[in-house]
């Protein structure tokens, strides 16, 4: 008889699950995904058009440091204050993210079109400063609200993020194919280039605002609606010791990639046969391989934290073999290497962020995957300001 009505309570709960039957959140959390990293891939793959800018800047290094540095400083704040303000919802802070990614993107061509008066480069870099706070908003939100959804809406929002990095790179290959190989073909292509990825993030302001008034989602909200953490410094750094591999793993992982890519590939790096080309290509490879490695939790999620934490340490060995590719044997210093090492960088990262991401908010009490997410997500950040700071030992 117990048997019985545990059977039946079981029934119950699958019947009252919230389903999303045409999929249709899980594609806007893949589409929120993707236009949440589509500016900082639109930024780093247009190394080409940067780069003839302003040549000796190094470009990549520097919007590095200053999206990732901005990004983490927002994301602090946020802890700082105590969570997120009953008048700061959820759908304003989408929407004021997204406008802040759309004015940013805008500012390389309209410094263009003003003749590129003096001081472009300083705003130039303001505006990825922009860019980076903009992240560091929307990130917070939506990876925050994914953690108390089922599974597969976290890897939807990571899968969606290495997809803008190879959207970005197809969009940046196509607008440089098209146009004549001259400066004022490099201007416009990229002129091109960001106004498409503009009218893109216009398109996810757009499904930022569908995303919470659909049935599934309203039912969902309403289910964890009781499961609220209060979010204090205490419970910050409880919920961080509780998910310690998770925050070691996400740290290490970004540490090692945001060192590597895209300063080293993109100017450590260089191809007599492919030229410009060179860095172009290596990002799309990098974004491809991400996108892939992001794509394969879809079909398998390592359950144990601690084997995917000796996975992002394994991701060390990176160093001795990038650095073999610029100072290493002849045959090593070939395009073919780089390539495959580029890719392995890639998919490792992919995968095992989408690991740590799926897994980490869900290793706490409901009432704390969100607050779980959230602090991922910060130690995430730590992870890509550290990394792009060590990035520029490669030219000391």
């Amino acid at each position: 008889m117990e048997k019985f009505e545990a059977e039946k309570t079981l029934e119950h709960q699958h019947k009252s699950e919230p389903r999303d039957t045409y999929k249709i959140a899980y594609i806007i959390h893949f589409l929120l995904g993707a236009g949440n990293l589509l500016p900082w891939n639109a930024f780093i793959t247009a190394v080409d058009y940067f780069g003839h800018l302003y040549p000796t800047n190094h470009i990549e290094r520097v919007f590095s440091v200053a999206y990732m540095s901005s990004s983490v400083v927002i994301l602090v704040v946020v802890m700082s204050l105590g969570g997120w303000s009953k008048n700061f919802t959820y759908g304003l802070r989408m929407n004021l993210g997204f406008s802040m990614f759309i004015l940013s993107l805008m500012v390389a061509p309209i410094l263009d079109w003003a003749g590129r008066p003096r001081g472009s480069y300083g705003v130039t870099v303001a505006s990825v400063l922009v860019c980076g706070l903009a992240d560091g908003l929307i990130a917070a939100s939506l990876i925050g609200s994914a953690g108390k959804l089922p599974k597969e809406y976290m890897q939807a929002v990571f899968a969606g993020t290495a997809s803008s990095g190879v959207l970005v790179s197809i969009l940046r290959i196509l607008t440089k194919a098209s146009l004549p190989q001259t400066p004022q073909g490099l201007r416009t292509s990229a002129h091109f280039y960001f106004i498409v990825s503009t009218i893109i993030l216009l398109c996810c302001t757009l499904f930022c605002n569908i995303l919470y008034k659909l049935p599934v989602m309203k039912q969902h909200h309403k289910l964890h609606s009781h499961e609220v953490a209060t979010t204090s410094r205490t419970k910050f750094w409880a919920v961080a010791k509780n998910i310690r591999y998770s925050v070691f793993g996400v740290v290490i992982i970004y540490v090692v990639t945001l060192s590597i890519f895209p300063g080293f590939i993109a100017e450590n790096l260089e191809s007599k046969l492919l030229r410009d080309w060179y860095p172009v290509l290596l990002i799309t490879v990098y974004n491809i391989s991400d996108f892939i490695g992001k794509s394969l939790t879809a079909i398998y999620v390592v359950k144990s934290i601690k084997k995917t934490t000796w996975g992002c340490i394994l991701r060390l060995l990176f160093y001795p073999l990038f650095a073999a590719c610029l100072n290493g044997p002849k045959w090593l210093r070939t395009e073919v290497p780089v390539v495959a090492l580029t890719f392995m960088l890639g998919v490792t990262n992919g995968y095992l962020t989408s690991v740590i991401m799926i897994v980490g908010p869900k290793s706490v009490p409901a009432a704390e995957a969100e607050l779980a997410a959230i602090v991922l997500v910060v130690f995430l950040g730590i992870g890509l300001v550290s990394g792009s700071v060590l990035g520029w030992f490669w030219i000391v």
